[in-house]
């Protein structure tokens, strides 16, 4: 598969900060596999918890899935980094 634009990514992560949902579960897509951007599993964590709380069940079930690979201080950093983007709104 092909790497995803820069435009394309730029547009989903800005919207995500935006507190789009399902722009929000995209992000933790991107993050998650490398697509477009540098593999990050904390911030995939992050968008996928955001994601969640907004709704996206399909998120819940990723951010389970990529907990597995994470160790707790990464997860402990991923929930501190949710709840700072909450606070920052």
């Amino acid at each position: 598969m092909a790497k995803l634009d820069t435009k394309y990514v730029n547009k989903y992560l800005q919207s995500a900060d935006e507190g789009v949902a399902d722009d929000q579960f995209r992000a933790g897509l991107l993050f998650s596999t490398g697509d477009g951007v540098s593999q990050d599993l904390v911030t995939a964590h992050k968008w996928f918890n955001l994601a969640a709380m907004n709704g996206i069940e399909e998120a819940r079930e990723n951010r389970a899935e990529i907990s597995l690979d994470m160790s707790a201080q990464e997860i402990a950093k991923a929930q501190k980094m949710a709840r700072e983007w909450i606070m920052g709104r």
